[in-house]
């Protein structure tokens, strides 16, 4: 998130944050451009990023994702479709993880300096 190199803020590039929950399924939280000074900056969009979580055998797992619509409502509304995606985005993944792990096959007695693993 942070550039070792440049840990400065940019003031031109500031964010007011808003959020809304429906208290059960999630939050939206809606950034707000801001002028150096505070005050609404128009000539920068808002956006709307979307936050669930699902559970699985390791414990639950956290998902963000961008949420289109210019209003609450119509970010609302993008919800449930943009969850979904993220839901089926993070079981490939974990699927993909599944399958690398077992791609290791453990031979004892082989392998010399890996260990016995083949993969």
């Amino acid at each position: 998130m942070t550039n070792q190199s440049n840990n400065t803020m940019d003031p031109n590039g500031l964010f007011r944050e808003e959020s809304f929950t429906d208290q059960k399924i999630g939050f939206i939280r809606k950034m707000i451009p801001v002028k150096a000074d505070g005050s609404d900056d128009p000539d920068r969009a808002i956006t709307f990023f979307g936050s669930t979580q699902v559970m699985t055998q390791m414990g639950a797992i956290p998902l963000n994702f961008t949420l289109d619509g210019e209003t609450i409502g119509e970010a609302a509304s993008d919800f449930a479709g943009k969850a979904q995606i993220a839901v089926e985005e993070a079981n490939q993944k974990m699927e993909q993880m599944r399958r690398e792990e077992a791609s290791k096959i453990v031979v004892p007695g082989q392998g010399g300096s890996e260990g016995g693993i083949i993969t």
